[in-house]
Order: structure tokens, then sequence, then C-alpha cells
């Protein structure tokens, strides 16, 4: 195998028009886990477009400096078995790092299944500056260790789910329907936005209300059951459903319309962008949105991207 000092290429010596052929032909003489180097005097962004439309999602794309003499970019080719992780995958390993999702409006959670890749094609967002910043988070978080959320049990997770976020929405939503309704009542006159954020707000109490409901009496309880049949020779209880699967999909149906009315919310407040005539409650509102939208992406996340996929593969080994 080729060592990264023995493949590195000079693209500053080579004809204009044999720098993109020459590349492709050393990238596609790789063995799957090699990497080529290449230096060059500018940055070869429109490379990675050009491989990615002519040879696929089959590359990793590193920047290892970054002008302003030299870019020096490492291209690895993927292992056959090395699919490209999705948000949710990514966010499942670091949480610390759906910061970055967040800072560029990429769903973690609901849209956890798409790629990096995907995601930022669907929002005309800058891959290679995202999955940069990605990469540099890898050194950056080194240093301190976030939740475990991943290698906990499922039904200490269901638990956890309860007691902090659940709880969490169960105590916010009251203040948020007082506080919506009463700036629409104050000031929709000027700022007519209110009164849809007012609705929608209503409507996220509504589903979340019967949503948890749901969750804490059949569904959690269900997969607390399928953890204590794996740890037991006892015989399955019977199910109140087929399979798990079928509540799982009912969840995460509302989990994305929660999601889209938060979304609505965002787009109509400008990113919580308070006018000039905001008083106190309508800071706080606002605030309060804010501060719910983050703690429902966490909340969304365990369930969706950790706790459903691993109660579905609980119910598999032990029923089929």
């Amino acid at each position: 195998m080729q060592t990264l000092e023995e493949n590195i290429l000079n693209v500053t010596e080579l004809e204009p028009r044999q720098k993109h052929p020459t590349i492709f032909l050393r990238f596609d003489e790789l063995e799957p886990g090699e990497s080529l180097t290449i230096h060059n005097d500018h940055d070869p962004k429109p490379l990675y477009y050009q491989l990615l439309g002519e040879r696929g999602n089959c590359f990793n794309w590193e920047y290892l400096e970054q002008g302003p003499e030299w870019w020096k970019v490492r291209i690895s080719k993927r292992r056959n078995d090395e699919g490209e992780e999705t948000l949710g995958e990514i966010a499942t390993k670091d949480l610390r790092k759906a910061q970055i999702f967040k800072k560029y409006g990429l769903d973690f959670c609901c849209g956890g299944k798409k790629t990096v890749k995907e995601a930022c094609a669907e929002k005309g967002l800058d891959v290679t500056r995202i999955e940069q910043e990605l990469q540099a988070a890898d050194q950056n978080l080194a240093t301190s260790r976030p939740l475990p959320y991943n290698d906990w049990s499922i039904d200490f997770l269901a638990d956890y789910i309860v007691n902090t976020h659940h709880s969490y929405v169960v105590k916010t939503l009251p203040d948020l329907r007082t506080y919506a309704a009463k700036v629409a009542r104050v000031h929709g006159s000027r700022h007519p936005e209110l009164l849809a954020i007012h609705t929608l707000v209503e409507e996220i109490n509504a589903e979340l209300t019967s949503h948890m409901i749901k969750e804490e009496k059949v569904l959690f309880p269900y997969i607390k059951e399928l953890v204590a049949e794996s740890k037991s020779a006892a015989s399955p209880a019977p199910s109140p459903f087929t399979t798990v699967q079928q509540p799982i999909n009912m969840m995460e149906m509302e989990h994305e319309a929660v999601g889209h009315n938060l979304e609505q919310i965002r787009e109509l407040s400008r990113n919580y962008t308070l006018p000039e005539d905001a008083c106190a409650s309508y800071s706080l509102l606002y605030r309060l949105l804010e501060e719910f939208e983050d703690d429902l992406h966490t909340h969304v996340h365990l369930e969706n991207n950790i706790l459903f996929p691993k109660a579905l593969k609980l119910e598999k080994e032990l029923k089929y």
C-alpha cells in the first residue's frame, strides 16, 4: 500500500489541461483505504464537486492546509464496506457535533437519515466547509466527554427521555402558550406573524401532549418489556401491536409534524429576531421558543436515532 509521503501530487507542476485528468487517473489507481494528497496554489474545491459528480460518493476529502500559498488536500478512497455516515449517526456518536448542524439549519433528528452531502445539496450549502468543521470538531472536542447516550441500555434511555425531556416539555409548554397568546394580543396588529406563531404553539401543545402520553403509557413500557425478556428465559408477553415498528412509525410522523411547526416559527420570527418595539414578554417568548426548539432537537434525536432503532433490533432478535 502506498504511504502518504509517497503518494503526493504537486498539481502546480502540471499543464492546466492535464491537472484534473491526472488527478482522476491517480485517484482511480488507489486501492480502497488508500489516499492521494494534492498540493495546489489555490483552493481545489471545484475538483471536489467534479469528483463527486463523476465518481460518486466514494471518497473522503480532508484539508490539510488552506493557503495563503499552498492548499493541501488528502483524498481517500473509501473501503467497500465503509458507507458514509448520516447526520443522525454522526450525532449519535457525538451529540456535540449537532451544534454544527444547527448552525447551518441541518435537521439531524427528523431528517437524520440523510448524509451530510445529501442534506447540504438540498439546502444549497457548501458541503466542503461543513465537512471541514466536522473534522476540526474531532480535535476541538477531544478534551471533553459527551453523555454516552448510545452506550445506555434502552430501558434506561427511555426513563431518561421521560425524566429529562418530557418533564421539560410539560414544564415549559404552559409558559409558551401564555406568552404566545399575550404577545399576539398586544403586538399582533403591528406584527401579524405573532398570530400565526400563537396558532403554531397551540398545535405543538396539542400534538406533544397526546404524543408523550402514548409514549409513556404504551410504547416505552413495551420497550422495557423487551429488555426484561432479553434478560430472562420467560416467554414473550403478548404484544399490543404486531411489531414495534407500527407505533414507532406514528411517533416519527408526529415528531416530524412538531419539527415542521417549529421550522415555521423560526421562519416567521426571522430566526427569533426581535423588532425595535419588542417588550420584555416579547423577548421572553422568543427566548423560550429557541430553548424549546433546542431541547426538542435532542429529544427527538435520542428517540429517532438511538432508542427506536435499538428497540426494533431487540424485538427482531427476540421474536423473529
